[in-house]
């Protein structure tokens, strides 16, 4: 549809229709006055609070598994140092690239 064609339209039925003096006395300060009644909720402190309750939960897992690591039985591990394999892991691509480039 035509846009400008669509705004005449829109115009001219306005203008067709008059307003009606059928509105209370002051109906405008009535709701201007029942808005500033409940203000805006500020989002800031809204996700401050979400966060904070957040919070409580993540300290309490990281209680748990934290005590699971200390306290868990001593054979459970396989004996092998987590960092050394982390380690072993990361530097696989590096020694990899290495051995490439000495074929050359």
């Amino acid at each position: 549809m035509n846009l400008a064609e669509f705004e005449r339209k829109l115009i001219a039925a306005a203008r067709a229709n008059p307003p009606s003096e059928r509105v209370p006395y002051s109906f405008e300060k009535r709701i201007m006055a029942h808005l500033r009644a409940h203000p805006l909720p500020d989002e800031c402190s809204q996700w401050a609070g979400a966060l904070w309750r957040a919070s409580v939960p993540c300290v309490a897992i990281m209680l748990l598994l934290s005590a699971w690591a200390f306290l868990g039985p001593p054979g459970a591990a396989t004996g092998a140092d987590l960092a050394q394999e982390f380690d072993n892991t990361v530097m696989a691509a590096v020694d990899q690239d290495s051995t490439a480039d000495s074929a050359w």
